[in-house]
């Protein structure tokens, strides 16, 4: 018996499709740069931060890489209510790929800090800036171009990982192929469109993330 590929449906469910990627890319876009922002305070804290402050963002760290995303997902978004917040599909994926991406993010960056020679430090102390600024101005953007390969990857990573975001009902890519199957019944078409999405969408994005970082770099080392 051969198999016949029927992608006839495709102009029916294009709405559908694109619904599910502008999700996906909200989703990618939001936990990105809010999960980066929140990784580069955890790891300001954990390498030059407050003492009173580690031990409780170390235990974040650890508690959220050890433990699937999934699991985090339903803990936000089923676990919450219980006491007391509530919070809708897209609200529940965005908070955990934030939160998610902090944890990674935040390990990488910090590798980063410590690998800066301790000159840069006090070459900061010497200009009589104070610890934070020395952080913002002398550290951080070198620490950054230091490690931006694996920060890339690791938002790329962030983006493939939302696939699960459809078993709370957000409607991603994922969701979008999940409702095409149940219709159509032609799940190998549903799931080969979406496997292309996501390829072409992780290329894309590692792509942009490269001519990001080729860009930013530069421009904030001038300032």
């Amino acid at each position: 018996m051969h198999y016949i590929f029927d992608f006839s449906w495709i102009w029916d469910y294009g709405p559908v499709i694109l619904k599910g990627l502008f999700v996906t890319v909200e989703l990618t876009l939001v936990g990105a740069v809010a999960g980066v922002f929140l990784g580069i305070l955890c790891a300001w804290i954990r390498t030059l931060g407050p003492e009173m402050l580690r031990p409780p963002v170390a235990a974040y760290v650890e508690l959220i890489r050890n433990t699937p995303f999934m699991i985090q997902l339903f803990f936000i978004f089923f676990g919450l209510p219980s006491v007391g917040v509530q919070l809708s599909e897209l609200q529940a994926a965005n908070l955990a790929m934030i939160i998610n991406l902090g944890a990674y993010s935040c390990e990488i960056i910090r590798a980063g800090i410590e690998a800066t020679p301790k000159g840069q430090f006090e070459a900061g102390a010497a200009l009589a800036l104070r610890p934070l600024q020395t952080f913002r101005l002398v550290i951080l953007v070198p620490a950054l171009q230091r490690i931006w390969p694996a920060l890339s990857s690791q938002i790329v990573i962030v983006m493939l990982g939302s696939a699960v975001v459809s078993q709370i009902a957000a409607e991603d890519v994922t969701f979008a192929a999940n409702f095409i199957q149940s219709r159509t019944f032609r799940a190998f078409e549903a799931y080969m469109l979406s496997t292309a999405i996501y390829l072409l969408f992780a290329i894309a994005l590692r792509q942009l993330l490269n001519q990001l970082g080729r860009w930013i770099f530069p421009k904030m080392a001038a300032r």
